[in-house]
Formats: C-alpha cells, structure tokens, sequence
C-alpha cells in the first residue's frame, strides 16, 4: 500500500525513506528541497515537491496513500513556508491534508505536539514516534507493515 513520507528531505526523513524503500510497496517522498530527489528516484520512489505550508500539495502528492509519515521537525525547520508562517499552522494545514487525502494511517514523528488529527472515522490509526530514538526508520517501517495498530 501507498506510504508517503511528508520532510524526506530531512535526515530522519531520508533515514525513513531509504528504510521503506527496502520493502513497502510504493514510497511517495514529499520534499521542498529538489537536491535528493535523484537519490529517493534511484531508490525507486515517487518524488513530490512542494510547499509544506500548502496543505493541498500534500494532499494532491498523498492521494490513494493509505500511510502518511509526517516529520514535525519538517515544520518547524528554515525552509521557506508561503501559507503558513508557525509550525502548528503548518501542522494544522498537515491535518487537514491527511484527512482530505484520505489517509487511514498517520505516524507522526517528533517530540513537537500533534496537533488534533483528524478524526478517528476520518483517520483510523495514529502512532506518535520520537524523532530522537533509535531505530525510528525501522520502527516505521515495522508499523506500516502491520495489518492494524490497535
């Protein structure tokens, strides 16, 4: 099923996508920055560029995913954002998004609050990771294997 993994241009990110390459079905890399974009193709990911702030690029790049990855760090970064200026509004604009594209499983990963996901009829299943683990980009990986969460 359809994974995408929304700040692939972070570190962690990179870690997560180069870990779901290895054996999700189709990975969907959500970037800002074009540099690895070459690198996430050779992995045999999709590449989605554009504006984290802009709820509906993440919508239109998340269609028919059923697993969204979300990298609060993305959010709160240097990277420039034209719809929203905190990283709670962007967090907000994620929301929206993962409820719009319809997503049925969001992992968040961060220390950063999450923000209200969307609803539980919306949204089924929701994990919330810390991005100073170890083993997040495996943890990942595990947790979108699975049949269910609960």
């Amino acid at each position: 099923m359809p994974v995408i993994v929304v700040g692939a241009d972070t570190p962690i990110g990179a870690e997560i996508v180069a870990e779901l390459a290895g054996y999700a079905g189709e990975v969907r890399a959500f970037i800002t920055d074009p540099t690895p974009a070459d690198r996430f193709r050779r992995m045999g990911c999709k590449v989605a560029m554009g504006d984290l702030s802009d709820g509906s690029h993440l919508e239109i790049a998340a269609f028919e995913c059923f697993t969204a990855v979300l990298i609060a760090g993305a959010a709160a970064d240097g990277r420039e954002r034209s719809f929203a200026e905190t990283p709670e509004a962007v967090a907000v604009a994620w929301m929206e998004a993962v409820r719009d594209a319809g997503i049925h499983r969001l992992i968040w990963i961060g220390s950063d609050h999450l923000p209200d996901p969307p609803d539980r009829t919306v949204c089924p299943e929701v994990a919330v990771l810390a991005e100073s683990g170890r083993g997040v980009a495996q943890e990942v990986a595990r947790l979108n294997e699975l049949e269910t969460l609960d």
